[in-house]
C-alpha cells in the first residue's frame, strides 16, 4: 500500500521535559503526487492536532537537528517540546492534550491507512518497487540516526552491536 505509516514517538529527556513526534509520514513524494497530500493531509485536516496543541504555553515547536528526521516526517507532523516547571504537569499535559490528539491521528490512519480497501489498491510493479525501496532506506537511515548513536552509550559497544545486528537483519537492511 502507497498509504501513509503511523508514528508516535516520546523523547523524554528530563522528569520534566520531552519531544513528541506525532505524524503520519509521507511515502510518496508530496510535490510529485499532489493527490497523495490532499487525500492523507488536506482533506483529513491532520495538520488541525498540531495546531491545537501548541495553543498551550508549555508546548513549541521542535526542530530536529537532523536534516533526514526533517525531511522524512510530513508537513502536518507534531514535531513538539513539551518544557514544564513541575513532573505533575507533564504527564496532565500527555493525558489531557496529546493523547486525545495521538488517538485522533491513529484514528484517521486506521479509517484512511490501514482498511482492506487501501491494501486491495492496485500498485504497478514499478511503484511498489519504489515505496520498498523508500521503506528500506528509510528503515535503515533511522537505525543509523537512532540506534546507532544511542544504544552504544546506553549499553555499551558489544551489546548494542549484536542488538543493532539482529535489528538490521529483522528490517532487511543489512
Amino acid at each position: 500500500t502507497k498509504a501513509p505509516n503511523f508514528v508516535v514517538e516520546l523523547i523524554q529527556s528530563s522528569p520534566t521535559s520531552l519531544v513528541l513526534i506525532l505524524d503520519l509520514p509521507h511515502r510518496k513524494d508530496l510535490v510529485l503526487n499532489p493527490d497523495y497530500l490532499k487525500e492523507y493531509y488536506q482533506d483529513t485536516n491532520l495538520d488541525s492536532h498540531r495546531q491545537s496543541l501548541l495553543k498551550l504555553p508549555e508546548i513549541n515547536p521542535y526542530v530536529s537537528p537532523s536534516l533526514f528526521v526533517r525531511s522524512a516526517f510530513s508537513p502536518a507532523a507534531s514535531m513538539l517540546k513539551i518544557d514544564v516547571e513541575e513532573e505533575g504537569t507533564l504527564e496532565e499535559i500527555l493525558r489531557d492534550h496529546v493523547s486525545p490528539a495521538a488517538k485522533e491521528v491513529l484514528g484517521v490512519w486506521l479509517e484512511r491507512c490501514a482498511v482492506e480497501e487501501e491494501e486491495k489498491r492496485v500498485m504497478g510493479v514499478e511503484e511498489n518497487l519504489e515505496l520498498e525501496r523508500r521503506d528500506k532506506s528509510f528503515r535503515k537511515k533511522s537505525i543509523e540516526e537512532d540506534l546507532d548513536l544511542q544504544f552504544p552509550r546506553l549499553f555499551g559497544e558489544e551489546v548494542s552491536s549484536r542488538v543493532i545486528h539482529a535489528i538490521k537483519e529483522a528490517f532487511g537492511v543489512l
